[in-house]
C-alpha cells in the first residue's frame, strides 16, 4: 500500500494531521519508508544507546527539503508499532539540521488520548526534561560514525510548526 495515496496530511489548517509509524519509542531499528518500494524497510540497526526517545513516523503527501516526507516524533507513554496510521495533534517543531540538510520534526500527541485526558495541548505542556532527551537524541545519534553531522536549532511551538507542514505539502504538490 503507498501511504501517499491513500493518505493526505490531515486537517493542517485545525492542527491535526494523519502520521505514519516507522518506528516505535524505545526501538534503536532504523525502519524508513521506502516510497520507491511502497514498503517499510530496514535501513541499519543502530547502538541501543540511541534508541528513540518517542515514536518516529512521517506525514502523507509532503516533502522536507532533504526529499523525504516530513517528520514527525509521537508522544505517547506506550510505544506504537510500525506501520500505524493516527491522526496526531500538532504542538511544536523541532528545527533540525542533518548533514547540512534541513531535516525538520513535528512534535505531536494522538489527537485522543483519553488516558491522559488530552493533557498535552501545546508545546509548553511537553516536560521540559522529554524535549532536552529529544534535542540530545537528535544532536548525538549519530556520534558513532558521522560525528558533528546533525544539529538541533531549536524547539518551537504549533505556529512554526504549522507554517513548516504547509511548506512541506506545497513541495508535495510541486514536486
Amino acid at each position: 500500500m503507498d501511504w501517499n495515496e491513500v493518505l493526505d496530511a490531515g486537517n493542517v489548517d485545525d492542527g491535526i494531521i494523519n502520521v505514519v509509524v516507522e518506528i516505535p519509542a524505545g526501538s534503536n531499528n532504523k525502519i524508513e519508508w521506502r516510497r520507491d518500494l511502497k514498503v517499510m524497510s530496514l535501513d541499519r540497526v543502530e547502538p541501543k544507546v540511541f534508541a528513540k526517545p518517542t515514536n518516529y513516523g512521517f506525514i502523507p503527501q509532503t516533502l522536507d527539503e532533504d526529499g523525504d516526507e516530513l517528520d514527525a516524533l509521537v508522544i505517547t507513554d506506550e510505544p506504537l508499532p510500525t506501520g500505524v496510521f493516527l491522526k496526531a495533534r500538532v504542538l511544536g517543531v523541532l528545527k533540525f539540521v542533518d548533514g547540512g540538510e534541513v531535516d525538520d520534526k513535528i512534535i505531536c500527541v494522538p489527537e485522543d488520548d483519553r488516558e491522559s485526558g488530552n493533557k498535552m495541548q501545546s508545546i509548553d505542556d511537553v516536560p521540559e526534561q522529554l524535549k532536552k532527551q529529544i534535542a540530545f537524541h537528535f544532536n548525538h545519534y549519530k556520534d558513532l560514525k558521522k560525528a558533528g553531522t546533525t544539529e538541533v536549532k531549536g524547539i518551537d511551538g504549533y505556529d512554526e510548526a504549522i507554517a513548516t507542514i504547509k511548506e512541506a505539502q506545497e513541495r508535495w504538490t510541486n514536486k
